[in-house]
């Protein structure tokens, strides 16, 4: 018998168009000729698990686990993942990355004369629970210059990856902070042509969730389709 696997036609009404123009590194990274579906077997579907044996204890925080403490706003990012009809999503593993308060990378290839943070790597994992639900601590990010054109700054924002079952299932996007400044000349965030689609992008402020004298809290859900879904990147639009 053999296996039925679905199939999602793409969404290019939200998600950013593999070439984009006004982002200038996106010529050197889409493809040239046209996508090719790869098969699925029972291996790719089924393998390698990735559930709670790839996540520490502490992963999910990204302020713990070094000799002092991180420079920067400490905040509480979380939310929930949810598939089109609004059901949560069990049991996936997200991973983050992000730069530091002064927008550096921990990364060979970032040349930013920003200071690096000691006590801060910026990178983190966590499942969602039973109910769809995240949560991690971090420190909110710095803007940083990028080059792409005249003075050019990225918005802040946090990278999200989100697994699935497999590594073919793989879905990248950016969460942005509500009411940043550089919106409107950063050609990744405006990549996504239907503003509705992103305001999905931005997070939103969560007064209820903060912890006091501690942290302030933003809310990001990921949908992953529908008409509500998140927009996500291609694989290889990761970096910047």
């Amino acid at each position: 018998m053999s296996m039925l696997l679905p199939h999602y036609p793409p969404d290019t009404a939200s998600h950013p168009p593999l070439d984009s123009a006004e982002y200038r590194s996106s010529a050197l990274r889409y493809p040239k000729q046209p996508l090719r579906l790869l098969p699925q077997y029972l291996t790719e579907v089924t393998g390698p698990l990735l559930g709670h044996d790839r996540v520490g204890e502490h992963d999910h925080d990204l302020t713990a686990g070094h000799a002092g403490e991180p420079l920067g706003e400490r905040i509480v990012v979380s939310g929930r993942v949810l598939d089109s009809g609004g059901k949560p999503v069990p049991h996936t593993l997200l991973e983050l990355w992000q730069a530091n308060s002064a927008g550096r990378y921990l990364h060979s290839g970032d040349r930013h004369p920003a200071p690096l943070d000691p006590n801060f790597t910026g990178v983190g994992r966590a499942m969602t629970d039973a109910d769809g639900h995240y949560r991690f601590v971090t420190i909110k990010p710095g803007a940083y210059p990028w080059r792409n054109h005249d003075n050019a700054w990225r918005p802040a924002h946090l990278h999200f990856s989100l697994f699935g079952q497999a590594f073919t299932q793989r879905l990248i996007t950016q969460m942005y902070f509500p009411g940043d400044p550089l919106f409107g000349q950063d050609p990744i965030f405006n990549s996504v042509r239907d503003p509705a689609a992103r305001e999905r992008m931005i997070s939103r402020f969560d007064l209820a969730s903060t912890v006091p004298e501690w942290a302030l809290s933003y809310k990001f859900d990921i949908v992953l389709r529908g008409a509500h879904a998140t927009p996500f990147e291609d694989d290889e639009e990761d970096d910047d």
